[in-house]
């Protein structure tokens, strides 16, 4: 006799796939600041960009002979809007390709946030698993309660003696050093009346999981493009879609490995990116789906997925202020 086994459909939840080229090529990814200083600013920077393109296209050609390379480019409208789809997203695309550029996938950083009524970064917080440093037991708040996520033991509270001597201080440890300690926290949100608000470094290791193929929502990749037919565009950031295609490339949004292009001034947001992507649980069927594709090509990705990110980072002529949240 054979036992009959019963069970929820719901706990065979199967990851879907998504279409996935070598490399997702990022042209930009600018402040409001920088769009309100004008077409000269945007100038500036596809210039410089275009400058490593070619460079970038040819290390990809260096693991296939006929590299899938989409191009993206995202613009903040979270932290601040400035002007609209209809007058920006024109004179984006013009100066993109008074450089030789073209871009294939655009997206609004807000989509980051919140997209088709799914709390991305809030479903992605809930993946967070922090790495306990050595000896650590428990004693600090959770990321999901302190908003704070460190790679290593932050130090300690100190108290004072009646002479005013600090006792019991002790420097703060990287949980993986070599030799000596990179110690690091990021802010993952702040609140401000009453709402959440996503930290930049925390909305752009969203954004990099999307591009890597490995954003998932019950199982269904969330962020996919649409194709932007209309000729003009809207006059309200919230009629655009997250995510469009302009072009009508073969090469999809999410690819096995990242680049982005960007001013230097960008460093310490893409270190804390990294931080982070490397404490997220990512959903392991899309994990599993990304490695035997890559492997079948003969490009397997590294186990670590920060490390499927690169970065290009150049200097900005005359202008040495840091980047911040706008």
């Amino acid at each position: 006799m054979t036992e009959a086994v019963f069970q929820e459909t719901t706990a065979e939840r199967r990851t879907q796939s998504v279409p996935l080229a070598h490399l997702s090529l990022e042209l930009g990814h600018l402040y409001m600041e920088d769009f309100e200083a004008g077409p000269k600013r945007l100038a500036e920077h596809f210039a410089e960009v275009r400058i490593w393109v070619d460079a970038v296209r040819a290390s990809a050609a260096r693991r296939s002979k006929r590299p899938r390379i989409s191009t993206c480019f995202l613009i903040d409208d979270y932290f601040t809007r400035f002007s609209t789809p209809a007058e920006l997203i024109p004179m984006v695309l013009k100066e993109a390709e008074k450089a030789g550029l073209v871009i294939d996938y655009l997206a609004r950083e807000s989509a980051c946030a919140v997209a088709e009524r799914i709390e991305l970064a809030e479903s992605v917080m809930h993946r967070l698993v922090e790495s306990p440093p050595p000896g650590s037991y428990g004693s600090r708040p959770s990321v999901s309660h302190s908003g704070w996520l460190a790679n290593g033991q932050r130090t300690p509270s100190t108290s004072r003696s009646a002479l005013g001597a600090v006792k019991g201080w002790a420097a703060p440890q990287e949980t993986a050093a070599r030799n000596h300690s990179i110690f690091m926290d990021v802010e993952l949100w702040s609140e401000k009346d009453g709402k959440r608000l996503w930290s930049c470094p925390f909305l752009a290791a969203v954004w990099q999981l999307a591009r890597l193929g490995l954003l998932r929502h019950l199982g269904e990749p969330v962020l996919l493009p649409a194709q932007w037919e209309g000729a003009d565009f809207p006059q309200d950031w919230d009629r655009l879609p997250p995510l469009i295609r302009l072009t009508d490339t073969k090469a999809a949004f999410s690819a096995y490995r990242t680049c982005t292009l960007m001013p230097n001034r960008f460093l310490a947001v893409e270190d804390a990116v990294r931080l982070i992507l490397d404490q997220i649980d990512v959903d392991a069927g899309a994990l599993q789906q990304v490695a035997e594709r890559s492997a079948g090509e003969g490009m397997p990705v590294p186990a670590a997925v920060a490390q499927r990110a690169t970065y290009v980072f150049y200097e900005e002529p005359g202008d040495s202020s840091e980047a911040e949240g706008t």
